[in-house]
């Protein structure tokens, strides 16, 4: 039985390690194609695509989808006119997605085109790389269709502002309930968004959470948090980011963590964590007190007290 397990284990390991080398080998494809446009190098254009590559665009006119087919060999009578007049493309990629089965992959990439001396941003989009491996072992780009628009590229300076919308967007998500704005507060998640409390009880989806919190944004604040330190971070395709905050807040310092997504431009919170910072030396004395249901009775009987006399 344990050697028929350590069998087992060597034989997903070396898959995965098969696995991985393919999706190296298919991406250095890629990496080449781009290269050589980049060169306007025909010869290595045409070793790296099928004979019967065809080339699609798909963009809309006035209003109007349409869908434009390049062979091959027309392709690259027009890489030849480029290379005559001297024409400048810089097409980068923000990011891989690499699907394989078989003798079969295909390659989602988001890109930005600049072109010109000046690098002027021309257009943005996706391309999707269909690929097969040939008689000889190697693989072939056998379909290339992209998208073309010239509206939320991605550039260089898209971290930097991108972090900087973030940043606004969690400001005002604590402004909102310290000020008990409930359309501000919530209109900043996404529909499906995820809220977690510090109780293990609280999992709210956004509009659970809006029901629930109704009595507390009835009062001048829902409740107030401060951050005090975050960072951020993001996917290459710059439409995630996810970050970690310590919170200054009524239940003493916190952790705040989650995920934003960005659509169409504007970045809104799907999942947010609120965790309560317990220091190591007091564990025990925590898990005491959670065992035995809080705090002691006479405790809590002086709260109460002291509630109903604010009251």
């Amino acid at each position: 039985m344990k050697y028929n397990l350590i069998f087992t284990l060597l034989i997903a390991l070396w898959s995965n390690a098969i696995q991985a080398q393919s999706k190296g080998e298919i991406r250095k494809v890629i990496d080449n194609f781009f290269v050589a446009m980049e060169a306007k190098d025909t010869t290595a254009l045409d070793q790296l695509m099928h004979d019967q590559c065809v080339l699609f665009t798909t963009l809309t006119q006035n209003g109007t989808p349409k869908i434009q087919a390049v062979p091959k060999a027309s392709f690259l009578t027009f890489m030849k006119r480029v290379i005559a007049k001297k024409y400048v493309y810089d097409e980068r990629l923000w990011n891989y997605d690499i699907s394989q089965d078989d003798n079969l992959a295909i390659v989602w990439t988001e890109y930005t085109m600049f072109t010109g001396a000046t690098n002027q941003l021309s257009h943005c989009g996706v391309n999707v790389f269909t690929l097969g491996k040939s008689e000889k072992g190697t693989w072939l780009i056998t379909n290339i269709t992209d998208t073309r628009r010239k509206e939320n590229c991605i550039r260089e300076e898209t971290v930097v502002e991108n972090k900087g919308m973030v940043e606004n967007v969690l400001n005002h998500w604590h402004e909102a309930s310290a000020t008990a704005d409930a359309d501000a507060f919530f209109g900043a998640m996404t529909e499906d968004g995820i809220y977690l409390g510090t109780d293990a009880s609280e999992r709210w989806l956004r509009d659970e959470l809006r029901e629930w919190s109704k009595f507390a944004f009835e009062r001048d604040t829902a409740w107030a948090f401060t951050a005090s330190k975050r960072e951020i971070y993001f996917s290459n395709n710059q439409k995630t980011a996810w970050f970690e905050e310590m919170l200054d807040t009524q239940m003493g310092t916190c952790r705040g963590s989650g995920v934003l997504v960005k659509k169409d431009g504007v970045w809104k919170i799907k999942h947010y964590d609120l965790a309560i910072m317990v220091p190591n030396d007091l564990v025990k004395d925590f898990k005491k007190l959670v065992a035995m249901g809080g705090l002691p009775k006479s405790k809590k009987e002086q709260r109460a007290a002291r509630r109903k006399k604010k009251k």
